[in-house]
């Protein structure tokens, strides 16, 4: 039985649009895998790191039948096809892709955090999602609504397409 999933997408290096709808075409075209949410694009200031350039962030949700490491390492090979070199920590990226959320899924060590780490620290993953599940519960209890509150003082936008 497949299992719901929430994906972050971002980029800031190259064609940001086109490296997101490929990245979104690759994990639908994972096996047992289907896109059934996409959230609005949005631009975002990056957080910490050098300075660089801002952001499109968006969010997908998926069913999948891979269990979670495996969609982990599936989407850490799509990485790397669309050519993200990891050098700097929250530096430049082509694409980057985390798993946000995993139905009945938590893990926290060195190779995955399910629920994501930061997931209530960033509105721009925050934003998109609650176009998706705005009442779906985080680890501290509140919705995802709810979260939102406590980020208002990060730039995100919508990205007027």
């Amino acid at each position: 039985m497949p299992s719901r999933a929430f994906i972050g997408l971002g980029s800031n290096l190259g064609d940001r649009l086109a490296l997101l709808e490929q990245a979104r075409q690759r994990v639908e075209a994972l096996p047992g895998t289907r896109v059934t949410g996409c959230s609005r694009i949005y631009v975002t200031a990056p957080v910490g790191g050098p300075e660089q350039d801002d952001y499109f962030n968006q969010v997908i949700e998926i069913e999948t039948s891979l269990p979670p490491r495996r969609l982990l390492k599936a989407l850490q090979a799509i990485e790397q096809d669309l050519g993200r070199v990891r050098q700097v920590r929250w530096g430049p990226r082509t694409i980057d892709l985390d798993i946000l959320w995993y139905h009945g899924f938590s893990a926290e060590d060195a190779d995955l955090t399910v629920p994501h780490a930061r997931l209530e620290e960033r509105r721009f993953v925050l934003e998109p999602l609650a176009e998706l599940a705005p009442d779906m519960v985080l680890p501290s209890g509140r919705t995802v609504g709810q979260a939102l509150f406590f980020v208002s003082d990060q730039r995100v936008r919508p990205l007027d397409i």
